[in-house]
């Protein structure tokens, strides 16, 4: 992690003034890092970290990075990790140019891999992403999609990624091709996990470096609340529905939050979010199944753990 984490400064240097202060700010907001992470013990776990699965890892650790960057212009998010985003800060023209840079050091440090399997998981990621957040842009337009259709965002946004770096992580060790495909199981399994997760802790009252309902203050439907709406009365689900309509422009805004969070608690929307957690885990466990146990392996396990556990 610390050859990681020093790659990843190195990554961000530029002499540009403002583009140094910009990414500068980026390496104090950084987050748990589980990406490279998964990148690190992927590799160690088939025949170990080299250079390749450290410059892997700082590719995958920027391609989220820039995508967070994009997404903070597309959604005008004030905060991201608790601390203002780039594009509060510096702007939405800014922004954009920040996430373009660090996309164009991610083909860098890829092409300099000289590894055609590793830079096609890239490429198809960027191209993932992109596809993901036009998806949740078409979802939020009419706004109550289906758990089919949440299900599918959340695949292309957050969990396409996850697998991407343990597969990545594999590759870069000399995995063989069964190895490689347990591994982006795995990573798909934890990403879907994790979004989840996200969501659940949306309705929750603990600080999480986000507003609590921020998703639904945005117009955006996430699982806990099109469950609740599948399983309640038609007239009560309407009524829902029009008061979720009207945010964030209500005269009642806290009263409304409150009305939708006590009613996802009332008809389960959590629960159901933790069942389904549940049976991904088990999903993620059974892929790892016939890599040897060993230190890496326990590490990655307490990682899926971890995913369903976490507060924030």
């Amino acid at each position: 992690m610390s050859q990681f984490e020093q790659a990843f400064r190195d990554a961000l240097q530029t002499d540009h003034p403002l583009l140094k202060e910009a990414l500068e700010h980026i390496i104090l907001t950084v987050g748990k890092q589980l990406r490279p992470i998964m990148v690190l013990l992927s590799a160690k776990m088939c025949h170990g970290v080299n250079e390749k699965t450290i410059q892997t890892a700082v590719a995958m650790e920027l391609l989220h990075t820039a995508s967070l960057v994009h997404d903070d212009v597309v959604d005008n998010s004030p905060m991201r990790r608790g601390a203002p985003s780039v594009q509060a800060l510096f702007g939405n023209k800014v922004a954009v140019l920040v996430g373009d840079f660090l996309l164009a050091r991610v083909i860098e440090i890829t092409a300099n891999l000289r590894n055609l399997k590793i830079l096609n998981i890239v490429a198809n990621m960027g191209k993932t992403l992109s596809t993901g957040e036009i998806m949740q842009l078409h979802a939020n337009a009419s706004q109550w999609i289906t758990e089919e259709s949440y299900m599918r965002v959340i695949d292309q946004k957050t969990a396409s990624l996850f697998a991407a770096c343990t597969q990545a992580g594999g590759v870069s060790s000399g995995a063989s091709a069964k190895q490689e495909s347990q591994l982006r199981t795995f990573g798909r399994e934890i990403g879907l996990i994790f979004q989840m997760k996200d969501d659940v802790l949306d309705y929750s009252e603990q600080e999480i470096g986000k507003p609590t309902l921020s998703d639904i203050r945005d117009g955006k439907a996430t699982l806990p609340l099109i469950i609740a709406l599948n399983r309640a009365p038609q007239d009560e689900a309407a009524a829902i529905r029009s008061i979720a309509e009207q945010l964030p422009f209500s005269q009642h805004l806290d009263d409304d939050l409150q009305c939708i969070q006590s009613f996802v608690l009332r008809y389960d929307g959590i629960r159901y979010v933790e069942q389904q957690m549940q049976a991904h885990k088990q999903k993620a466990h059974n892929a790892l199944a016939s890599f040897h146990q060993s230190d890496v392996k326990s590490a990655l396990l307490q990682l899926l753990q971890y995913t369903i556990i976490r507060t924030y």
